[in-house]
Parts: C-alpha cells; structure tokens; sequence
C-alpha cells in the first residue's frame, strides 16, 4: 500500500552498529549495518556510503530468509535454487514469431523472454524463432516449425513450451496436442512472475483479478467437463430440478468465475476508495506529486532510495517490487513535494494486468512529473522507451511533463555514453549505484515542479507562524521581509492557500 509518511528511522542508512554477540563478535559486517538516525539529523560531514542508501531491505531478507541446505536430501533429481526460491526448475523450450523489425529486435525479445521465464522458476534449454508476416490462427507457429519443435522437446527433454505472444484456447489446445507437452504464452508467464511478488492485499487482489480475466476467455472442456448438471428423482431418478438438461461443467466453471471477478472488482474499488482518502491531504493543500516511471529492472527503487532512502526493495530481477511507494521530499527552497516509485512496464504488457492495475497506475496519470528512468546499459534502451510510452499513453499519462533519466551510467563505456547523449538528446545520465549525476536530477526534479498559479502580497502578524510556515512548504517564495506590522511575503500560492493569507491579513489591520 502506499504510504506518505516519513521514512521510519530504522530503515535510514548512516549510522553504524557497535551491538556484538555473547561471544563478542561484532553481530553484523561492516556492509551489513544499517542507520538508526534520521535523515535529518544527520551529521553534514557524515556521507552515507553507496552501499547503505538501499536501507535495510527488510522485505529482500524475507525472500531470503528460507534457504536450502546443501546435501541435506537424497532426492537424485536436478535441485537448483534460482532468486530467493529453491524450487524444481521447469524445463523449457521458447517459441517466437517474428512478424516485424530487425533480427536484432526479435533476438532481444527473445532473451527478455529468456529472462521472464528464469525469472519465474525455470530453466530455458532452448529457443526457436519464426519469420513469418503473421502468427499462424491454428498453432501460432506453422505447422513446420511444429514439428520441429517437438523435435528440439524431445531431444531436451523439456516439459514446457513457452510462445512469445498472446495465445488464445485453440493456439494452445493445438500447441499442446501436437508438441506433448503443457504450453504457455507470454501472458501467463508475466502473470506467474506477478502472483510469485505480490506482497500487499491489493497486489495480490490485482494479480488474481488478472488471471482471472485471463482464464475466463481460455475454459476448455472434454468429456465431464461437457456434461449436464441434473438434480432430483424425476429425470433418470434425479428427482425434481432435474428435467432437461442443465448447465456444463464449464459453464458452471465460467459462472464461478465471473461471480469471483465481481467479488475482486468490488474489493478493488473499496481499496480505491482508501487510497483517495489518503490522497486526499496531498490534493487539498497541493502538494506537487512526481512519479518514477520505467521499464522493469531500470533501477527505479534504487533512484527513489538514493533520494529519499526509502529502503525499498531492491533485487536485479524483472518485476521484483509490484506496490507503489510514495516518500515525502523538500526542495531546496522549502517546498514539500512527493516522490512515488511505480511498477515496471514491459514490450505488449498484457492488457488484463493494466486494467487490473488500474487504481495502482492512477498514481502515475495524477502526476504533476514523470521520472521516466531507462537502462542505459541494456541492449536496446530506445525500444524500452517507446514501450514505456505506449503504456502510459494506455493510461492517460502520455501528455504528462516528462524527465528523461538515463540510468546506470557506471555500467557505460565513454563510446556507449557517447551514442546514447546524441540518442536522447536532453536526457540526464545518472547511477543509483555510484550517486553520479543525482545531484543535477534533483535540481531538475525542482525545476520541474509546478508553480501555485496565485501571486500573493500581504503583511502577516508574527503570531500566523503557522501560515509563514505552510507558505514555505506549499508555496514559491518571491521575497521574505520582517516589518514593524509584520510578515511581508510575496509568494506564488494555491488558491485555497492564498485565500486564507488574504483573509489572515486583512483580519490583522
């Protein structure tokens, strides 16, 4: 859930440990210890270092916290632990189309694909791409290419086929029939990813409104699954209710659900409620909102950590954290403003989890700016950016004010800088790792801030420090002078603000 509350204290880097053990040890390494100051205690000449502006990563360590012991099983089968899960790793087989772009496009795909599946569980073994105008309406792969495939699974010995792409029922069904083996497509995959990282009631209830969605357009049905319910003695001695036939099983199935998708949506819209009840604050004082935006694994809650050290999750892995969050920041000049660290996106982000996610990304379509910030160091940062774009135009945000972030400039070569400053012209480069350029993104965060569209000019008697205050945080301060009367301030306010300075000063002659 999102939150707008400082950061709680013990999740501040900064400040090392002296705790030890019984045995006198010291209790962590020196990496390891976390802050317990506040940010705003901190001393000035005490700079926390690249490793602590993560915090202490409480909800990585949950991941983490249940490991397998090396050697402690006689199970003969391959046991491989893959992230913060041990589990039995699928083997898998991957199968695309490739309708348009260059060989290197659809190799891309391809090994983001490759990561997606890694990602959720399992071990690639192989992978077939397909240059074709369109994919085929029977198997999504020519027929061909099908057996061929089944070719390549029964020399791995794979149990999945995974297609890059959107299948519906009779891709699968056929798919399956053919090659032998279960078959999944891209949307599911990204489905799983998102169950396995749910963590809040309201991602969680989003993740399954979204499969939901998914496998109510995909019920198959064989056999007892397309038989008549019947009831009662009357028909074949089933009594009453049960003359002529009733509902099939899939129906039934089909009925279930939809009752379920209307129990989620309902969930979903008091959770909508909540979340503007707390938005509430921010919109009548108006307080400017930024919203960090970008491709999946960008370094996002790394950014939004190194500005506010949030200490939220941090994993170099697709999709790791699902919920936003929202920190509170001041400019320099006084002014309070909100910093909110969004999902990723990723190239044909399945429809059903952006209308899921719809109260979620409304946090982004409310924003004043957008951090839009881009890997810099993977293989194609044009094409994640134009896929960036299509989402947010999806979500109403495409006509926001836009700051284009470069990240991971640690990672480039002097030649790979180069390119991409004449690619994105304008864009910042900046790491979240190392802290370069974040001072400059910062000033330009400022800078992008909306100004109240109010001027104001009156003389406040020294006993409104409160409004002083609020003029501060809320609004631009134009001058500031201490007089015999009072206060004066000049300064661009929002109107419910400017209204009460008018009517403090004019109570005060």
């Amino acid at each position: 859930m999102t939150s707008i509350d400082d950061v709680p204290p013990e999740n501040m880097p900064g400040q090392h440990r002296d705790d030890q053990d019984s045995t006198g040890n010291e209790a962590r390494d020196d990496e390891n210890r976390t802050s317990e100051t506040p940010a705003d205690e901190t001393p000035a000449d005490e700079t926390p270092t690249d490793e602590n502006w993560d915090g202490d990563q409480f909800d990585l360590d949950a991941r983490l916290a249940l490991t397998r012991v090396p050697g402690m099983s006689t199970d003969l089968s391959d046991i491989t632990e893959v992230e913060y899960r041990t589990l039995r790793l699928e083997r898998v087989v991957l199968a695309s189309v490739w309708t348009e772009g260059s060989a290197e496009d659809a190799q891309n795909a391809m090994e983001e694909l490759k990561l997606l599946a890694e990602t959720a569980g399992s071990q690639v073994l192989d992978g077939l791409i397909q240059r074709r105008p369109t994919p085929d309406p029977a198997t999504y792969i020519g027929s061909g290419k099908v057996e061929e495939l089944k070719e390549v699974v029964v020399a791995t010995g794979a149990d999945t086929v995974i297609c890059d792409g959107e299948l519906d029922g009779a891709q699968l069904r056929n798919l399956e029939d053919r090659v032998g083996v279960k078959v999944i497509d891209r949307t599911i995959l990204i489905l799983d990813i998102f169950a396995q990282h749910a963590s809040s009631v309201e991602g969680k209830t989003q993740v399954e409104l979204a499969q939901l969605q998914y496998m109510k357009q995909r019920l198959r049905g064989w056999g007892h699954s397309l038989s008549r319910q019947a009831g009662g003695r009357a028909a074949a001695g089933a009594g009453i209710g049960g003359r002529g036939p009733g509902e099939t099983k899939i129906e039934t199935d089909r009925r279930r659900i939809n009752t379920r998708i209307s129990r989620l949506r309902r969930k979903l819209r008091a959770m909508h409620s909540t979340r503007q009840e707390k938005r509430a604050d921010r919109n009548r004082n108006a307080i400017p909102s930024v919203a960090i935006v970008g491709y999946t694994n960008a370094g996002k809650s790394s950014l939004l950590n190194r500005l506010t050290r949030a200490g939220v999750l941090v994993e170099d892995a697709l999709f790791a954290t699902l919920d936003p969050t929202t920190r509170r920041a001041t400019a320099e000049d006084g002014r309070v403003y909100t910093l909110t660290d969004t999902v990723g996106f990723v190239r044909h982000l399945p429809l059903h989890l952006v209308e899921a996610f719809a109260s979620t990304l409304e946090e982004t379509a409310q924003a004043d700016l957008l951090v839009h910030v881009v890997d810099a160091a993977a293989p194609d940062p044009a094409g994640q950016v134009a896929a960036v774009h299509q989402v947010l135009s999806g979500i109403g945000a495409g006509e926001l004010p836009e700051l284009l972030v470069l990240n991971k400039a640690d990672l480039l070569s002097s030649d790979d800088e180069m390119a991409l400053r004449a690619t994105f012209p304008g864009a910042l480069l900046v790491s979240a790792h190392s802290g370069e350029g974040i001072e400059e993104l910062v000033s330009r965060i400022e800078e992008g801030l909306p100004v109240p569209e109010e001027l104001v000019d009156a003389v406040l008697p020294y006993q409104r420090g409160d409004l002083v205050d609020r003029i501060h945080r809320l609004g631009t301060i134009v001058s500031v002078e201490h007089t015999g009367e009072g206060t004066h301030v000049v300064a661009h306010l929002h109107p419910g603000l400017a209204a009460e300075v008018r009517a403090a000063a004019v109570a005060a002659r």
